[in-house]
């Protein structure tokens, strides 16, 4: 399938930034959104395809930082670039601990720029097959009876069918079926896969629920 066309969504409250931003992408074939405030932004509807945000720090009312915080604590993976005439270096460690993937001062280099929208629409790309995955995972798990569940959770703590059926009071035949039917169901064709699969649904940590309904 062919990839949806990537896109710099840009917040600037100056009309000239942002003209000048949207020629730079546009020359180098990215599609450009821009508006000039984070309440603009959010009242429009994300893209389809890779996209990445360039953000000014300094904006009316809200802050590039405090906005992205916002999105953090929103989980909304977004990578950003922040861009700023008035930056110091507590405020570009800041963002850079939080997720940015650059934070560079005006004046700037364009090809700076570009090479960091370059970077950030990679990571975007690599967050949606990531959620891709995570989605199809949860699909095949949700489609687990509530025994291969039970079953699935001794399997990643490291029970042995002996043990497996022990614990879920049963035979060990019995529990080699429903062993079976459980890593089917969840594709999975060795333990390593299914422990990367139990590990992305964070299913890790949880206790085995050791019910003994036949």
């Amino acid at each position: 399938m062919t990839e949806d066309p990537s896109t710099v969504l840009v917040i600037d409250d100056d009309a000239s930034v942002c003209g000048a931003l949207r020629d730079l992408f546009e020359s180098v074939g990215l599609n450009v959104t821009t508006v000039g405030s984070t309440r603009e932004f959010l009242a429009q509807q994300r893209p389809h395809g890779p996209c990445c945000l360039v953000l000014d720090v300094r904006l009316p009312g809200k802050s590039g930082l405090d906005f992205q915080r916002e999105l953090k604590e929103a989980n909304v993976r977004l990578p950003i670039i922040f861009l700023t005439g008035h930056g110091d270096i507590p405020m570009s460690v800041r963002a850079m601990k939080a997720g940015a993937v650059e934070f560079l001062t005006k004046p700037f280099h364009e090809q700076d720029l570009l090479d960091a929208v370059q970077r950030a629409l990679e990571q975007d790309r690599e967050n949606r097959a990531e959620d891709k995955l995570v989605a199809s995972l949860r699909q095949r798990f949700d489609g687990l009876t509530s025994r291969e569940r039970t079953v699935m959770t001794l399997v990643i703590a490291g029970r042995a069918n002996k043990q497996i059926a022990a614990d879920i009071g049963t035979s060990e035949v019995t529990a080699k079926v429903h062993r079976a039917n459980m890593m089917r169901k969840m594709q999975a064709f060795t333990l390593a896969d299914l422990i990367g699969m139990a590990a992305k649904l964070g299913l890790m940590d949880k206790e085995p629920n050791q019910s003994k309904e036949s």
